[in-house]
């Protein structure tokens, strides 16, 4: 009935090249004239309608006070938009669909490379080598896990050094996350938040999350692997930052100062699109243009 509406139907940006997220509250997401509208102000005298970019953003962030039509959910499922419903400062998110490319090549190489022993230490270690700086010769996993570890220690204590930061050691409670130092805590919500940016990067090529090739127990495996290529220049360079602001006075939550944070360097880092170069490179997805390329030959 819809198709044709304004040329829309087969319109469709990559998610890399979209602005990542909208944040909308106090309104109702609708669709007027064809278009994705907010309208905030619904009961009031002069509502404000905005218009969503909807094909330029990978998720709208819908906010407490906020519901949205059917019609508005067909234009964003058309299109690829995702949307989820978050709590106050987006501390809670309930419900995100799944981003899902119309492609699979990219899943088929990371499960060839992820299926062979041989190829799957080969990435490990290129993995590695981007982090450390050099491609270290040995072929044991446990054994490259444990000189990552202990150079890690040593950057935590560099980083500390640099921000002016007392610093006891990396600790975590699972049980009670908010029990450890102010670095920790630091630590701990920008892990979080690289790791999002991660899932975001994994999803928008479709590759699959749950085949790692340095973690392998998480559902979140492989989106674990490219969150630590970025542990030491951004994850703590956030949470340093960060513990440094709350060091000098800030009584801002330290959740709170790094997911502003976070956004800031997300931003001028262009993170997310590095995200997605690195998952290319680290499964050699040029390898499958160059076969591509010769098959058409």
């Amino acid at each position: 009935m819809l198709k044709g509406r304004l040329g829309l139907e087969t319109a469709r940006i990559p998610h890399s090249d979209r602005h990542g997220l909208i944040w909308l509250e106090r309104g109702e997401l609708c669709v007027i004239d064809g278009c994705l509208n907010f309208m905030a102000g619904k009961d009031s005298h002069t509502p404000h309608i905005l218009q969503v970019p909807h094909q330029a953003v990978s998720m709208i962030l819908l906010g407490p006070g906020s519901s949205v039509t059917h019609d508005a959910l067909r234009l964003l499922a058309r299109h690829g938009t995702l949307m989820a419903a978050v709590g106050v400062d987006g501390v809670r998110t309930y419900t995100a669909p799944p981003l899902m490319p119309d492609r699979s090549d990219v899943a088929r190489r990371q499960a060839e490379l992820w299926g062979s022993p041989r190829r799957r230490i080969s990435v490990a270690r290129h993995m590695y080598a981007m982090r450390l700086g050099e491609v270290l010769p040995h072929r044991d996993l446990d054994t490259l896990r444990g000189i990552e570890g202990s150079r890690v220690k040593t950057i935590y204590r560099l980083m500390a050094d640099k921000y002016g930061i007392e610093w006891n050691g990396r600790h975590y409670d699972r049980e009670n996350p908010n029990a450890t130092d102010i670095p920790n805590q630091a630590i701990n919500h920008a892990a979080t938040a690289v790791q999002a940016a991660a899932a975001i990067a994994v999803q928008s090529l479709a590759a699959i999350p749950q085949l790692g090739f340095i973690h392998e127990d998480s559902g979140q495996a492989f989106v674990l692997d490219i969150a630590d290529l970025y542990r030491d220049t951004i994850t703590l360079q956030i949470a340093f930052s960060v513990a440094k602001n709350v060091v000098v006075g800030d009584d801002t939550s330290i959740d709170r100062l790094v997911r502003r944070e976070a956004s800031v360097v997300f931003r001028k880092q262009s993170v997310i699109s590095s995200m997605i170069d690195k998952i290319k490179l680290v499964l050699r997805t040029e390898e499958l243009d160059v076969s591509s390329s010769d098959s058409d030959a």
